[in-house]
């Protein structure tokens, strides 16, 4: 471009403003008003040359008829030496087609105004950030046109920017700078994929309540410095990548345009290397480590969020996997993280939507193959996963407390049925074992629950036996005892489930209202053939069985598959088994089915 002013920089970065601007508006209005009543042309040109405000008076075609003197040393020319040049080049109006249709618009009186913002260069090289309206007048189709410098507004509001978007702390950007840029980097990557590894320290809040805070600031300080300095070292052609702080003791390094997940795993194994030599602060040496989580994809389809919780999920599975480590995303294990949440989140629901139904394994004595009694086992029959074991969503339901409306639907469920059994079946009536968790005596009446529901279903107590794990028994003291002390004093049998693989602590058993033991798997898994016998199973099993009897108690093998077991475990003095070698667990009907038969015949299904 010719003459003083060189045009627009490479940023102009305009702005059309459709509100009148406070600077200029009371100008333009004097000069239109001026115009209209005709004031003497005298009186008007030296008051337009006198302005403190940059102006000048263009014709309908775009072109300088005067401009004032302020005008001029804004642009760093003389103002004569403006005139007849097209005002689209002096103030970059004509390189944009939006400001340059709104222009035009002015210039012909269709629009009372247009303003804009654009950075210029002025003859001598500096830029400035300017201010620049048009505005019709009514001198036969002429416009003014005015040109505010706001290089300082402007600056003032950079310098803020800067401090909204910057961690005082670190000096680097903070997470508002960092989304601002992880979102310019999903729309627009030279290779269509992003990274990222998100980390915090390890320890760090001890070094805060240890040493405190301001050794704290120090050691992110040091941290932050290091984390550049990685960060300068991958980055593509020098340029590095972004380190940002995003809060606490959390940082994160933005590959903008990654080339793959090698890129991510190497950045972040050098971040734990670099992390590991020890930091000198205020005579203080300090060692830390940091836990990260590293992702890599491709930008189609991503959104920030998405790509935040992917990373939060990889940072949680690297301190869980043991800290001062890296790990990466991996698309299996989030699925099953997301499936224990989704399971997490409806299991309540689930319970009063009624999708849950009981499957009962038998349990049989070893004397005469007789069935005694059954176990309730509650499966999750979840209209998307399927058929889902206990296994699946207990762990889940007692996190969460959906296990005391589950538990008490199982209690009751389980009691309605063994009361139907007992009606339609003559013989010894069947007894019902029913797993219960700790949580579901501390969170719920269990022992009004208990009671409530024998007298609604009319199920002696004496056919219900409650099933507990032996960590959860004998660890029970205060409220968990009282209830299982009251329960038993009602009739109902108390179980120890999984026995052997808890406390151990037998001198204990005599002090708890206990019924019955059973034997966790793992000590008849043993027994399958005579080929592989291990003396050191049948000394432990029969020493316990031992026990159990001359405290009264009796015991039941869990896990029994086959004859071998079976025999074993008889000849030993178990009381009653159950396992696969009888049945599987099984719907109720079946149940009904095998006390139809004969009592030889019973348990040998």
């Amino acid at each position: 471009m010719n003459g003083p002013l060189e045009g627009p920089g490479k940023d102009s970065g305009e702005a059309l403003v459709t509100q009148p601007q406070t600077i200029t508006e009371s100008s333009h209005k004097r000069w239109r008003r001026r115009a209209h009543h005709g004031h003497n042309e005298s009186d008007f040109r030296a008051a337009f040359h006198a302005a403190q405000l940059p102006m000048a008076i263009v014709d309908p075609n775009g072109r300088v008829l005067t401009a004032n003197r302020a005008l001029g040393i804004l642009l760093g020319a003389e103002p004569h030496r403006l005139t007849a040049r097209p005002i689209a080049e002096l103030a970059g109006l004509g390189l944009d087609g939006r400001v340059r249709s709104a222009y035009h618009e002015a210039l012909q009186g269709r629009t009372d105004r247009m303003s804009c913002t654009r950075r210029l260069k002025h003859a001598d090289g500096h830029t400035l950030w300017a201010e620049i309206t048009v505005t019709p007048t009514a001198r036969g189709g002429e416009a003014l046109l005015s040109i505010a410098d706001i290089s300082e507004r402007r600056d003032l509001q950079e310098r803020l920017r800067h401090l909204q978007m910057h961690d005082p702390v670190t000096r680097l950007p903070n997470r508002t700078l960092f989304f601002e840029r992880l979102a310019g980097a999903l729309a627009d990557s030279a290779t269509g994929r992003t990274g990222l590894c998100y980390l915090d320290l390890d320890g760090f809040k001890a070094v805060n309540d240890t040493l405190g805070h301001r050794i704290g600031d120090s050691l992110l300080d040091a941290v932050a410095q290091r984390l550049t300095l990685c960060a300068e070292a991958g980055g593509e052609d020098g340029g590095g990548h972004l380190v940002a702080r995003l809060g606490g003791d959390e940082f994160a390094l933005l590959v903008e345009s990654s080339t793959g997940t090698e890129q991510l795993t190497q950045l972040a194994q050098s971040v734990l290397t670099t992390l590991q030599r020890p930091f000198d602060l205020a005579g203080q040496r300090l060692s830390v480590s940091a836990s990260i989580g590293v992702v890599e994809r491709e930008t189609a389809g991503t959104t920030p969020t998405e790509l935040m919780q992917a990373a939060d999920t990889t940072l949680y599975w690297a301190k869980a996997d043991g800290k001062a480590r890296w790990t990466l995303f991996d698309p299996e294990r989030n699925a099953h993280r997301m499936t224990r949440q989704s399971l997490s989140s409806t299991l309540r629901r689930a319970v009063e939507r009624g999708e849950f139904v009981l499957e009962y394994q038998p349990i049989v004595g070893f004397a005469d193959d007789r069935l005694r009694g059954v176990e309730a086992l509650v499966r999750w029959q979840h209209p998307q996963f399927g058929m889902l074991s206990p296994d699946r969503f207990i762990g889940l339901a007692e996190e969460n407390g959906a296990i005391v409306p589950l538990g008490r639907w199982v209690l009751e469920e389980s009691c309605r049925q063994a009361r139907r059994w007992m009606r339609e079946h003559a013989g010894p009536p069947l007894y019902v074992s029913v797993n219960v968790a700790v949580r579901q005596v501390w969170d719920s009446d269990l022992v009004r629950d208990v009671a409530d529901i024998l007298e609604e279903t009319g199920l002696p107590a004496g056919l219900l036996q409650l099933e507990l794990t032996e960590s959860a028994v004998m660890g029970s003291a205060g409220r968990p005892l009282q209830a299982l002390q009251a329960l038993s004093e009602t009739g109902v049998r108390i179980a120890i489930d999984d026995f052997g693989t808890g406390y151990s602590n037998l001198a204990y058993l005599s002090r708890l209202p206990v019924r019955a033991l059973k034997l966790d798997g793992t000590f008849v898994r043993g027994f399958r053939t005579a080929r592989h016998q291990n003396p050191a199973d049948e000394t432990i099993v029969t020493a316990l069985v031992q026990l159990a009897h001359k405290l009264g108690l009796t015991v039941t093998a869990e896990c029994v598959e086959g004859p071998a077991q079976a025999e074993r475990l008889r000849r030993i003095g178990c009381d009653t088994g159950q396992g696969w070698h009888y049945a599987k667990p099984m719907a109720a009907d079946r149940i009904a089915e095998l006390l139809a038969w004969s009592p030889p015949e019973a348990g040998s299904a």
